[in-house]
């Protein structure tokens, strides 16, 4: 099986320019290819995990990818998927996040030896000239074919600003200048990038009279065409610190029947051969495969013992089992006891199990809170500093929440 194949196999392709071209480019190792990533927050999240993944098989391929970090297009914002405008950033605020990029894309990529490119636009979109860019690049695009694209419809719903209306141009422009400076010949992205992707490969044929070619992979969507990676309490992020190994095991563990096997096709690099073999699967094999997709997604993203610690400590909250030594722990001082007692309800809060006292009342009035294997149904039921004893006491909120509670 051709690495083509194995990508529709694996449901991710969704448009392509040139299929046959394509083709020959990525079998055979020849695709110098870019994906590129805004820096809007200090980590990635699920939502770029299939971009890297991808990135990761086709560098294993033989082909050169280009990790391109829009420090210069973060200055205006991707309308794509919006109905509002993006917040605007400071210089220094998109600094910092692509350094925290480049860290956790090292886990995917190989980006010794020449092997794989990490560029920011900045460094080319900073220094553009207003008259020039108008001339030389903006003369190249129809604005009645722009408003047709797709990532405009649903900002134009409430007013498509001047400064969204050139992320277009400026991402083209990024795919014409690595075209010319690094033999870049290929763009992979989400399906909704496919208009600005298509703006990158006419701006490279208009200006150089030369092919260059775009591929989307289909976003990851649930059974319901939600895309995954969002939870009550925001984002799954790739950075422990926003998300903690064990969370993202968790996220995974508990996605839907009927997305289990979508996922660890599109997202594992396991065998495809082993992945049909789970497609006659069901019952509490389905938990088998929800536990697969987790380990190996969390072996991916924060390294083999991190994700064996996760998958222990799961064991432990759901077979009712005692050892907690890698449950998810929240350090609480002498200080947080300085006025008194904690009420349940504040404990709640504080250990991030509840986004308010409103919200924890609710849990625990419901029945859905318990302190070491006991339900709390009280919400004036205090604890002091003393009652977590030296190895702690486990809170849980409902079936799939929890924390180990330690006071130093």
């Amino acid at each position: 099986m051709t690495l083509y194949d194995e990508l529709v196999a694996r449901g991710l392709i969704a448009q392509v320019t040139d299929e046959e071209e394509i083709k020959e480019l990525i079998n055979n190792g020849k695709a110098t290819f870019y994906i590129g990533f805004d820096p809007t927050a200090d980590s990635l999240h699920v939502g770029h995990f299939m971009a890297l993944c991808l990135m990761k098989r086709l560098q294993q391929a033989g082909n050169k990818p280009i990790a391109l970090i829009g420090g210069g297009t973060a200055m205006i914002g991707d309308p794509s998927g919006r109905t509002d405008m993006r917040q605007m950033m400071t210089p220094e605020t998109i600094q910092h996040n692509c350094d925290c990029f480049k860290k956790q894309m090292s886990r995917f990529i190989d980006f010794s030896d020449g092997k794989a490119l990490m560029v920011n636009n900045a460094d080319w979109l900073m220094d553009l000239n207003y008259i020039d860019v108008l001339r030389e690049v903006g003369a190249h695009f129809s604005v009645n074919r722009m408003l047709t694209a797709e990532c405009y419809k649903q900002r134009m719903e409430k007013g498509l600003s001047f400064l969204e209306f050139n992320y277009m141009i400026m991402q083209s422009y990024d795919f014409y200048t690595l075209f010319q400076k690094y033999g870049c010949n290929m763009e992979f992205g989400g399906d909704d990038q496919w208009s600005n992707m298509l703006g990158g490969t006419e701006l490279i044929r208009r200006k150089l009279g030369k092919d260059a070619y775009a591929m989307t992979i289909n976003l990851l969507l649930n059974s319901e065409g939600k895309k995954m990676g969002k939870t009550q309490s925001g984002a799954v992020w790739l950075d422990p610190e926003k998300t903690s190994p064990f969370d993202f095991f968790q996220y995974w563990r508990n996605v839907a029947d009927s997305d289990v096997l979508k996922c660890i096709r599109m997202l594992t690099f396991l065998p495809l051969e082993e992945i049909d073999a789970m497609e006659s699967w069901e019952g509490a094999q389905l938990n088998q495969a929800k536990e697969i997709l987790a380990f190996e997604l969390t072996k991916l993203v924060h390294g083999e013992e991190e994700a064996a610690k996760a998958r222990e400590a799961s064991h432990a909250l759901f077979a009712g089992g005692r050892d907690s030594a890698h449950m998810p722990t929240v350090e609480l001082s002498a200080a947080d006891f300085a006025e008194g007692d904690l009420d349940i309800l504040a404990l709640l809060v504080k250990t991030e199990l509840a986004p308010s006292r409103s919200d924890a009342r609710r849990a625990v009035e419901q029945g859905g809170v318990s302190v070491a294997d006991a339900k709390v149904t009280d919400i004036k039921t205090t604890y002091s500093a003393d009652s977590f004893g030296a190895d702690g006491l486990v809170v849980k909120r409902g079936k799939k929440k929890f924390v180990k509670i330690i006071v130093k």
